[in-house]
């Protein structure tokens, strides 16, 4: 993900909440400190497939705002 972001492609990581430390530090470490993290609710693995479409529908608005970022 960093390499492509370095490269000026639109990236983010998906995250989960208790992982946002480690993603902002992970960001830092691989040189792209401005990476974002899309932060979801956790748990996300053992989950019901609707609790999995409750995570995405928190990630899909900030997606498409990145993406309308880049366009302008």
């Amino acid at each position: 993900m960093a390499e492509l972001r370095k490269r000026g492609l639109t990236t983010a990581v998906i995250c989960s909440t208790p992982f946002e430390k480690l993603g902002r530090a992970q960001a830092r470490i691989f040189g792209v400190p401005e990476l974002p993290l899309v932060m979801i609710s956790h748990p996300l693995g053992g989950i019901a497939m609707d609790n999995v479409r409750e995570r995405a529908a928190q990630a899909i608005p900030v997606v498409l705002e990145l993406l309308r970022e880049r366009v302008k």
